[in-house]
């Protein structure tokens, strides 16, 4: 197969398509996709970015994007332990272990002195584990009328579904932090909290940002900005009105207009 970039030169050139009609049909930068046509990819972000952008290229072309991708995976990236497979022992490194493996067995393939001796340490732990989970896994009652659960059931009758949304994203300590980064395309006003109702940014952004949070609720006031999360693209489709989201580690969900910040 020729290489990547040179297929997908000549797919653009012979169906006469410019560099910029590819940069607005696929929202990728026209620097980009003149690197995928390089073989620059060391321009682009990373990996990830590379194999994105190659299949929404050669979807656009109507190539195949995963033979693109394989292509790509083959010729430019290192490959994995996996591929490379484990290294078979020498017969001499082998012959020593199973050497080592008969006197342990005392010599003539019956259980020696050690193991026997081994065997019997290990049910005497295994014996003192069972009891402890006998005696030591009884749960603890829960006191029913604990402040705590008075407050969370004053919150259910009285506060609305905003309130009780936000009850359930405050931050616990536990969950992992996500990473939103916004490029804009246009000055773009940005509305961000962290799902708990505080605020981490409000204004106009014209240059690229990145947040950082276990949660992050998004209100964009138009599609005029790229996201990505964790490094990865997210698709925002195009709207002339506001759009909301919420990010954090289990994902992105797109957020109803009650329920985005700064509303």
């Amino acid at each position: 197969m020729p290489p990547v970039g040179e297929t997908l030169r000549e797919a653009r050139l012979r169906q006469k398509i410019d560099i910029a009609e590819v940069e607005t049909a696929t929202k990728i930068r026209a620097k980009y996709l003149r690197a995928l046509e390089n073989e620059e990819f060391d321009r682009l972000p990373g990996s990830t970015y590379v194999r994105t952008f190659l299949r929404t290229y050669a979807e656009f072309l109507g190539l195949d994007p995963h033979l693109l991708v394989e292509e790509y995976r083959i010729r430019h990236e290192p490959p994995t332990v996996e591929e490379v497979g484990p290294i078979a022992p020498a017969p001499q490194r082998r012959r020593r272990a199973e050497s080592g493996y008969r006197q342990q067995l005392g010599g003539d393939g019956g259980p020696g002195r050690g193991a026997i001796v081994a065997g019997l340490v290990i049910g005497v732990l295994l014996l003192f584990l069972i009891v402890g989970l006998v005696t030591g896994g009884e749960e603890e009652p829960t006191d029913a009328g604990s402040p705590v659960a008075t407050d969370a059931s004053r919150t259910e009758d009285g506060g609305g579904a905003r309130k009780r949304r936000e009850r359930d994203r405050k931050p616990s300590g536990g969950d992992e932090e996500v990473e939103l980064r916004i490029t804009p395309l246009d000055a773009t006003y940005v509305c961000i909290d962290d799902g708990a109702g505080k605020r981490v940014f409000e204004g106009t952004l014209a240059s690229p940002r990145t947040f950082r949070s276990e949660t992050l609720l998004i209100n964009l006031g138009r599609t005029s900005a790229e996201l990505e999360l964790d490094g990865k693209p997210v698709e925002v489709p195009q709207s002339s009105t506001p759009v909301g989201y919420e990010f954090s580690s289990d994902g992105e969900q797109e957020l109803p207009a009650g329920e985005r910040p700064c509303t």
